[in-house]
């Protein structure tokens, strides 16, 4: 029987609301890594997949994973 390894990683998530609705959520620190969903429940769901198959991607690569990108976030005023 194979041994795993498993282990928690907690990423950061960027959610933002589509113009024509619903949901678009990337995580930064694996780029390219984004889905979208109908609601914000739905869009949860959708992107812990698209981590855990790009994490299972690095892995059957022998890519390292990925630490988490600090995110912040502010609003900045300017004048138009």
């Amino acid at each position: 029987m194979r041994k795993t390894n498993k282990k928690n990683l907690t990423l950061s998530v960027i959610y933002e609301a589509a113009l024509e609705g619903g949901y678009i959520a990337f995580v930064p620190s694996l780029p390219g890594c984004h889905t979208q969903g109908d609601n914000l429940k739905e869009t949860k769901k959708n992107v812990k997949e698209a981590i855990s198959l790009y994490l299972e991607s690095l892995q059957r690569h022998n890519e390292p994973l990925p630490k988490d990108t600090r995110i912040l976030q502010g609003k900045v005023q300017v004048f138009v």
